[in-house]
């Protein structure tokens, strides 16, 4: 199995090769998020997503994060052919809106409801040039270049989510993206396994399959489960029911309206996201809703709570989501009440749990039941365990395989998994992003050589201004604080005009540090009197002198190093 650059060396291609395609991913290898995938033939490009990554708890202040799309804009020869969206969920959307400008507007091709979901988020970015989306559906062929497409339909937790049967010089290249196979989606088809397979029968060369759940054993539940475990809990609520999900899972806001009318609820949606994904989903009749059933907070006042719902997000504890409004009584309309029964349909994203915790804790001191995933199966992941994953393999039947969209050991689970059914380790390509994959019928390359792929960070208005050396700046200051020296400088004399002030903001506390902060006022007047011993004057001299020698004296007392800021002003 080639498992990363250092086990390869490039041989036995040259330009000369008419078959060969370049695979480039640009992100969504060894991380979850930021998907966005390049198909090259001889200067001709074909993208595959332009999603964003949420960050970490390492990045703060940074809303998310783009790919990097530098091989790109700095190649004018390369000639883009089209841009397709496979579904609508930000992590193969969401870079859009960033990159899309740059890229001078190419042509785009995605189902009807992502289109919908693309063109209003769009209508947050009102200095853009309008977007030219073309639909698609599945079994309808795209001609780009010498890329011939064919979507096929597959089922995620979000309508309209497609794969794509390529032919290209290389072969046929299958691009399993997110995807699991239900017998019984909500607001949505079985995926038709006959299609794929009547697709990949004239002999496929690669396949490049979603990796999400590749280290979860058996099969993924189907929303049939979802929905018969969370009829109960609307049968027997005894007041009002809180139901909170990820803005774009329409299935579960479906089953959410269903039972509601099953068991004679009124609904309220309340989410900015979750209205707009609605309303889209409704349109295009992608979702099933009852006249009346959908009410506003004015009507909702003179309805028996027993008889209503509110579907709502923050299922992950954001600060700003409706239900942490609701939580620390925030919220316009609503409070929790005894009786309420509050609903988590969702898993928790890595990195969310303390989060989530704190608002299940809040809930449950306020009165509130609460229900979540481990308690009961109501949610299920939009991603494929490893019987899916291998059935996929099973029905495409490739000659190379290549896992995507996951952390490495999810990569890596996904190529051993692939062995079982038979792929040849020499044939499993273990990549990460950046890295150019070479591919012809008969081979298929992991090589040496890497475009850019290093974060795009989003702040605000702020598009890749956010450097590493400024998100360093904001660990010091969210880790250690900031200590900020202010030294009035003599000009005839050069020594201390008057007592140093100094201001510590997140490193001690001065009252209680009275000691520390003496201690320190004297050693910058010691270093401002060395640095001036001449009576010369050079403030950048005397600022580095006292940011080293102050920090290295307040980290030998206390073990811990803020952000020293001198401010020296000669007067």
């Amino acid at each position: 199995m080639y498992q990363t650059k250092k086990d390869q060396k490039p041989h036995g291609f040259t330009k000369k090769k008419t078959d060969l395609v370049k695979i480039i991913p640009l992100g969504g290898l060894e991380e979850i998020g930021r998907n966005m995938t390049l198909f090259e033939y001889q200067n001709q490009i074909l993208i595959i997503d332009m999603g964003l990554q949420f960050p970490d708890e390492n990045m703060p202040g940074i809303d998310f994060i783009i790919p990097n799309i530098e091989y790109l804009t700095n190649h004018p020869e390369k000639k883009i052919l089209g841009v397709i969206i496979t579904h609508g969920h930000y992590d193969h959307i969401g870079g859009i809106p960033y990159l899309i400008d740059k890229l001078n507007y190419p042509q785009m091709y995605t189902a009807p409801l992502t289109k919908g979901i693309i063109l209003k988020r769009q209508e947050d970015f009102p200095n853009l040039k309008k977007l030219n989306i073309q639909e698609i559906s599945s079994g309808k062929k795209i001609i780009l270049g010498p890329f011939n497409i064919i979507p096929f339909h597959v089922n995620h937790n979000i309508p309209d989510t497609l794969g794509l049967a390529i032919n290209s010089p290389a072969g046929l290249i299958m691009y399993a993206t997110d995807f699991k196979f239900d017998l019984h989606p909500i607001a949505d088809k079985p995926a038709d396994p006959s299609h794929i397979i009547s697709l990949a029968s004239s002999g496929t060369t690669l396949l490049l399959s979603d990796s999400t759940g590749a280290e979860s054993p058996g099969h993924s539940i189907s929303e049939k489960t979802i929905m018969d475990n969370l009829d109960p809990i609307f049968r027997n609520a005894e007041g009002r029911i809180i139901l909170s999900t990820f803005a774009s899972l329409l299935s579960r806001v479906q089953q959410a309206i269903w039972l509601s009318e099953k068991y004679n609820r009124k609904v309220i949606i309340e989410g900015f996201a979750m209205k707009t994904n609605v309303a889209i989903a409704e349109k295009l009749k992608y979702l099933s809703i009852k006249k009346g059933t959908v009410i506003k907070w004015q009507e909702a006042s003179r309805i028996d709570p027993k008889k209503l719902t509110v579907l709502c997000t923050g299922a992950q504890g954001e600060s700003e989501a409706v239900l942490m409004r609701i939580v620390n009584k925030g919220h316009k309309y609503l409070r929790i009440q005894k009786k309420d029964t509050v609903i988590f349909s969702s898993s928790v994203v890595p990195g969310n749990e303390l989060a989530v915790q704190n608002i299940k804790d809040n809930l449950a001191k306020q009165g509130a039941k609460v229900y979540h995933y481990k308690m009961l199966d109501i949610h299920a992941s939009g991603h494929g365990y490893q019987e899916d994953l291998k059935a996929m393999i099973n029905l495409v039947k490739p000659k190379f395989f290549m896992p995507i969209h996951g952390h490495y050991s999810m990569l890596k689970t996904h190529g051993e998994l692939a062995e079982s059914v038979n792929i040849p380790p020499k044939n499993i390509v273990i990549a990460t992003n950046g890295q150019i994959i070479e591919l012809s019928k008969n081979k298929i390359i992991a090589t040496e050589k890497f475009v850019p792929t290093n974060y795009i960070m989003v702040d605000g208005l702020g598009v890749g201004d956010v450097k590493e050396v400024v998100l360093r700046a904001r660990q010091t200051l969210s880790q250690d604080g900031i200590f900020i020296i202010v030294a009035l400088i003599d000009k005839k004399t050069g020594l201390l005009h008057s007592n140093p002030e100094i201001i510590s903001q997140g490193f001690v506390y001065m009252k209680e540090s009275k000691e520390l902060i003496n201690q320190t006022r004297k050693l910058i007047k010691e270093i401002i009197n060395h640095s001036t011993s001449n009576n010369a004057f050079n403030e950048e001299y005397i600022r580095n002198n006292l940011r080293n020698k102050i920090g290295l004296f307040l980290f030998k007392k206390i073990q811990r190093r803020p952000m020293i800021l001198p401010i020296v002003i000669e007067v």
